[in-house]
């Protein structure tokens, strides 16, 4: 199942997270912690670790990690690999590269655990190529927003909720912060979404009174925003529902 695929790439992930942790300097909203997404090579990137831009990164097209140095290029395949010889990998990467420890530690919890003998395990490779064309249908469609929109802000995937996301103020109204993205299966959705959400002077706006979307639909439980099923939805339709979203929420 692709959720279960998706499940694993999180936890993968971590990896990037860690390095994160373990050699960016920390700010205050966490943002220290996320990743971009090269759409080119298909791969989750963290933050430069170094002064020399080395980097971690996730690929899915083989499913491995990558330590990026300025003079090397070290691949490390997922695939039959324990936890522990990932860690083993890394801290050898680590040390030999920017001479510092990486250590896989974190300030948050996820919903599912991971331990030394867990062993990677991707049973359909079809799913990395859906899961990634799922990142950069997200990522296009956000950065049209952003220049439509006039936003200010970065897309990131967060490691908590690995979420592919930005968080913005909109620029006609300086107490509205809108949250537009992809979602990863949760109590909102069986499966993967697209989300437009709302702040208004700190608290999230209630889209009841709100006219009824094109694409997508309004929700008002757990989750308050703009909601559409990413299964089987193309750019136009994502642009379509956070432009929609976006002009109700402004108002």
């Amino acid at each position: 199942m692709i959720q279960e695929t998706e499940t694993i790439i999180h936890l993968a992930a971590q990896y990037l997270a860690a390095a994160n942790i373990s050699f960016v300097p920390k700010e205050e909203d966490d943002s220290h912690t996320n990743f971009g997404f090269d759409v080119e090579q298909l791969r989750l990137l963290s933050h430069p670790l170094s002064s020399k831009g080395d980097q971690l990164a996730l690929n899915y097209k083989d499913f491995s990690l990558e330590w990026i140095s300025f003079n090397a290029h070290n691949s490390y395949p997922l695939e039959g690999k324990t936890h522990a010889q990932a860690l083993e990998w890394l801290q050898q990467m680590s040390l030999t590269t920017i001479a510092k420890p990486y250590r896989y530690k974190f300030h948050y919890e996820l919903p599912y655990s991971i331990h030394s003998d867990y062993t990677f395990h991707i049973d359909n490779s079809a799913d990395l190529k859906t899961l990634a064309n799922l990142r950069i249908l997200t990522q296009k469609g956000l950065e049209e927003i952003i220049k439509t929109f006039h936003l200010k802000d970065s897309i990131r995937i967060w490691p908590h909720h690995f979420d592919t996301g930005i968080y913005a103020p909109l620029p006609e109204t300086s107490d509205v912060m809108v949250g537009l993205g992809l979602a990863i299966p949760d109590t909102v959705s069986d499966g993967h979404y697209f989300y437009a959400s709302g702040y208004k002077n700190g608290n999230q706006m209630d889209p009841t009174s709100f006219n009824r979307l094109s694409v997508g639909k309004w929700v008002s439980d757990t989750f308050k925003g703009g909601v559409l099923p990413a299964e089987n939805s193309n750019q136009d339709q994502l642009v379509k529902f956070f432009t929609e979203a976006l002009n109700q929420l402004k108002d």
